[in-house]
């Protein structure tokens, strides 16, 4: 029975955030990066400089994919290439000051989504009831 409580609560929990997470991830302030694009810039900004090669596997698409988006991030100046300081034959990429501008603005506007929807869809009650699952979900997030 305690299992099929917690899959009826990982099914629910999964169709709750899932459309959440997508509608956050849509949030493009600029409205001209791609989720593609975004998504380079968000594992650079996490992760630091890396190569072509281990962005594409990072991401799950192939190398030449990662080209266009690579060509594309460094023509608006959102990313630089510079020689691998430990190995000068490979080639890195990391996030400019511009980089780093756009990536900080996608998430002050989600979170400015995120707040907004908190304040007017929830009560006092509701929102306390929120604050206190969040410890709850980092744990489960740390374990999955």
């Amino acid at each position: 029975m305690i299992q099929s409580d917690a899959a009826r609560i990982a099914a629910d929990l999964r169709a709750c955030l899932g459309p959440m997470v997508r509608r956050l991830r849509q949030v493009k302030p600029d409205g001209e990066l791609t989720l593609s694009q975004t998504s380079v810039l968000v594992r650079l900004g996490r992760e630091g400089p890396a190569a072509a090669a281990e962005l594409a596997a990072g991401e799950g698409i192939r190398p030449q994919s990662m080209s266009t988006i690579i060509a594309a991030l460094q023509e608006r100046g959102l990313v630089a290439r510079a020689p691998d300081p430990d190995d000068g034959r490979r080639i890195v990429l990391s996030l400019t000051d511009a980089g780093r501008e756009g990536l900080s603005g996608a998430h002050r506007e989600r979170a400015r989504r995120l707040t907004r929807a908190i304040s007017e869809e929830l009560t006092p009650a509701e929102r306390a009831q929120l604050a206190a699952a969040i410890p709850l979900l980092e744990r489960i997030a740390r374990s999955v």
